[in-house]
């Protein structure tokens, strides 16, 4: 069986950025599980998958415009400390969701001065290039609910529509 639409894909990847820094990885937990075709993963990560076999090993350099995208200033804002109920809580680094007229999005406290908190609405890895090594654990055909809803059901996930 071979990576193509309509696959439920089981892979372990260690993810790295250009100065070979791990970023985010599988090891030490059980593999991660996509709907093939259905942009479940980033579209040059799907692509490089695409046609591959069970225990095939790729290595792929995705660009930031086929990963998470380019820095937008646009999405980087400084409002005022106190907006922030727990404004004494508040440190550069911390992640947090703000609800947006796009849904909800993670925003990073990227500055705190004078009273006033820069935040950054880009994904932490946008402007990044990203190093996957991915190993192929196991492909399966999906079941029509998976293909329905467009992603892999996990048992005891709660996922926020009806099924």
């Amino acid at each position: 069986m071979i990576v193509e639409k309509e696959k439920a894909v089981s892979i372990n990847y260690i993810l790295t950025n250009q100065n070979e820094e791990m970023l985010d990885s599988t090891q030490n937990q059980a593999p991660m599980i996509y709907l093939h075709g259905a942009s479940n993963l980033l579209p040059g990560l799907e692509n490089a998958l695409e046609g591959k076999s069970i225990k095939s090993r790729v290595r792929t350099i995705i660009p930031a415009e086929e990963g998470y995208g380019k820095n937008n200033p646009d999405l980087v804002q400084t409002v005022p400390l106190s907006t922030f109920p727990n404004s004494d809580k508040i440190e550069e680094g911390c992640h947090f969701q703000l609800e947006t007229s796009y849904g909800p999005r993670t925003a990073t406290i990227a500055k705190v001065a004078n009273g006033e908190v820069t935040i950054d609405m880009n994904h932490p890895f946008a402007g990044q290039t990203l190093h996957f090594d991915v190993e192929i654990v196991d492909i399966r055909d999906a079941t029509p609910d998976e293909i329905e809803k467009g992603h892999i059901h996990i048992e005891g996930c709660s996922c926020e529509h009806d099924h």
